[in-house]
């Protein structure tokens, strides 16, 4: 049975790959990392290949674009899992939420701390694989991971504070390729931002009935019938930025011409989504896959045609 068709208003899928090849004892893990749902490993990672493609001449050094890779899956698997762990509470009031490994009580409070510090510790041993600069910058980006879970409950823009969170790696990557951190690499950062505002009050418009009844606050609810208005903004902002970033590096036609192509599935996303179905949120939430791939496209084409 895929996702689409799971009778349970559960967001865990089932008979994927973790159901069919991992052992049972291993599959509340697997779960409560989110490695059966890759999208938020994507929308970490693609900001951190932009700012190594926009740092870097010609092609990216394909061990750093392999690292950021392990990198973001171990990272993002560490962040839900300090999410579930403060959030198991909320979690057991939500249908969506409600058979997570912590919540459900498949995974154990202390267990789900070692999990975590385990994926912590391999996330520094890739982190170690760069410059002293950069692992001062990723280092950094801890506080933001920390403190995000709590945000949902004090202000109505968790995503903003995600937002900071999840492009970080725009500053990473600069800094792993060049060992600083320059303009460039702060206004990608910003547009990342802002793409992150747009995609995930899309996500967040899901839960917005649920949120209302257990006290969590988000954009969705904050800009409730208004959001298409804003998702224009946020990715209007967000592109505009972009091309900034993108003179600021000196790229070429190509990269622009990618860009023109990236802003119509940006556009696409905010002149289609129904905030009222749960389905047509997620399928285009998840399609910012598509679009950070196109975008990370347009920059080494820009880089090799200068």
């Amino acid at each position: 049975m895929n996702e689409a068709a799971k009778p349970s208003a559960s967001d865990i899928p089932s008979g994927n790959w973790v159901d069919r090849l991992l052992p049972d004892g291993l599959k509340p893990y697997a779960r409560l990392s989110r490695l059966d749902r890759p999208i938020g490993t994507w929308l970490l990672l693609l900001p951190g290949w932009w700012s190594l493609a926009l740092a870097t001449p010609g092609w990216p050094d394909p061990g750093l674009v392999v690292l950021f890779g392990i990198g973001a899956i171990v990272m993002r698997g560490a962040g839900c899992v300090h999410n579930d762990i403060t959030d198991r509470d909320f979690d057991k009031m939500v249908a969506r939420t409600a058979d997570r490994p912590i919540a459900s009580g498949a995974v154990s409070l202390p267990r789900a701390f070692a999990f975590m510090g385990l994926l912590a510790l391999i996330g520094f041993a890739v982190l170690w694989q760069f410059n002293l600069f950069a692992v001062w910058v990723g280092a950094a980006s801890l506080l933001l991971v920390a403190v995000y879970p709590f945000m949902k409950r004090i202000t109505y823009w968790p995503q903003a504070v995600l937002g900071l969170t999840f492009n970080w790696g725009a500053l990473l990557g600069w800094a792993a390729v060049r060992g600083e951190i320059a303009p460039a690499a702060l206004v990608l950062y910003a547009a990342g931002f802002f793409w992150t505002l747009g995609y995930d009050t899309i996500y967040a418009h899901q839960d917005k009935e649920d949120d209302l009844l257990v006290g969590i606050k988000s954009t969705a609810l904050r800009l409730g019938d208004a959001t298409r208005p804003w998702l224009f903004v946020f990715y209007g902002i967000s592109l505009v930025l972009l091309a900034w970033a993108g003179i600021l590096a000196g790229l070429g036609w190509p990269f622009y011409a990618g860009l023109a192509l990236a802003a119509g599935h940006l556009a696409w996303q905010a002149a289609t989504i129904d905030t009222d179905t749960a389905a047509d949120c997620l399928a285009k939430f998840k399609s910012n896959r598509d679009y950070g791939l196109i975008l990370f496209a347009a920059i080494i084409a820009g880089q090799l045609i200068r």
